[in-house]
């Protein structure tokens, strides 16, 4: 077992199932192990009680909206690009947090994203893209916590959720 846990922004349940039902619609089913997800951190230590403690800290708070802004091609995959301040702003305290422990990639900027097709060749991306900005139009969804889970080198085991509530 991985002593790797990784750090996701859980998302309201309706949207959870729209964009679970795009990656089975589009993601090569070998490679889709995954529900439909935001990943916040990607390599933290499991076990580590400094970032449990500022998890359950910072989930003392109301859900976070984000806009839904755009849809990514990103070579080999296809995303849903979204956009938030506050989110923005919770993800850099917990940089701040969890810094000790921050892999190179963890330390860089967040650019949230759905991945919704991944691991394919860039004409089929390509195709994606195109068929799913032709109707787009930018919506909200709700984050309603935080969620860890331990990395299985492939799958994910969910761990503990930290809901967000005032």
């Amino acid at each position: 077992m991985s002593n790797i846990q990784i750090i996701t922004l859980q998302m309201e349940e309706a949207y959870q199932l729209h964009f679970n039902a795009l990656r089975q619609r589009y993601f090569p089913a070998h490679a889709n192990y995954l529900d439909a997800h935001i990943t916040l951190f990607h390599h933290l230590p499991l076990g580590e009680p400094a970032i449990t403690n500022t998890l359950e800290e910072k989930s003392h708070r109301g859900p976070l909206i984000l806009t839904v802004a755009g849809i990514v091609n990103f070579g080999k995959g296809v995303a849903y690009r979204l956009v938030s301040d506050e989110l923005q702003l919770l993800h850099q305290q917990l940089q701040q947090a969890f810094d000790p422990w921050l892999i190179k990639q963890d330390r860089q900027p967040l650019r949230p994203h759905i991945t919704v097709q991944n691991k394919v060749t860039s004409f089929k991306a390509q195709h994606v893209h195109q068929t799913l900005s032709e109707d787009f139009i930018p919506f909200e969804i709700r984050a309603t916590g935080l969620q860890t889970w331990r990395y299985l080198h492939g799958p994910w085991k969910a761990l503990t959720v930290f809901p967000f509530h005032k």
